[in-house]
């Protein structure tokens, strides 16, 4: 039994394929980041997921925002531990139910789901292996207590950011780069001129950093 809606591109691989596994954005569904699958490498098995909280008229959400908090954006951080929990559930559902290779899975987050896929890997790092972050940040708040250096090592992160992002505030994503050498993890941390969006430059990137490390 599977939580979480799905749609999938098969590898080219017959067995031990990485997986990728997209994380959309707040208001989106699984169909949003998947138009980036036919442009990636045959051999990953895509799998894109759908957010758990329906949002009206449509979209879909990995967990409330409150744009008319005092305090700027309220994030619903009890929703978004339990969304974490279920994209961890799902990558050893997806490990069991395909051919695949559960020692080389990466996520690929955008916005929201780059603050999800960010959580995952730092909570959960035996599950993960690499994180495409666009356009997110990492939220503290969500994480666990103590991240243990040893233990997430091996995880390598690129991250990219808007330098005008009007939703999510550039700030926010440079932060990342002090967060993670802290933790001495393999990243690299690029900016585009652009808003709240993934430049053909920004795409261009991240799938020449994907052929490097899946």
């Amino acid at each position: 039994m599977v939580d979480l809606h799905y749609i999938k591109r098969p590898s080219s691989l017959k067995e031990n394929a990485p997986l990728l596994i997209m994380c959309h954005g707040y208001g989106s569904d699984e169909n949003d980041l998947f138009a980036f699958a036919s442009e990636l490498p045959e051999e990953l098995f895509i799998i894109s997921l759908r957010a758990p909280y329906p949002m009206q008229p449509f979209g879909n959400a990995w967990y409330s925002i409150n744009f008319d908090a005092v305090q700027g954006k309220w994030s619903d951080n009890e929703q978004a531990k339990k969304s974490v929990g279920l994209i961890s559930k799902f990558i050893d559902y997806a490990c069991k139910a395909y051919p695949l290779n559960s020692e080389n899975v990466t996520l690929l987050g955008f916005s929201q789901g780059t603050i999800l896929s960010y959580a995952v890997a730092l909570t959960y790092p035996q599950k993960v292996k690499n994180v495409v972050a666009l356009s997110g940040y990492i939220n503290e708040d969500i994480l666990p207590d103590t991240i243990k250096d040893k233990d997430v090592s091996h995880l390598n992160f690129f991250c990219s950011h808007g330098s005008v992002d009007q939703v999510i505030p550039v700030d926010w994503a440079r932060k990342t780069p002090g967060f993670l050498e802290a933790l001495k993890v393999n990243y690299i941390y690029k900016e585009y001129p652009v808003g709240h969006g993934v430049a053909p430059q920004n795409f261009y990137d991240f799938k020449a950093w994907l052929n490097q490390y899946i």
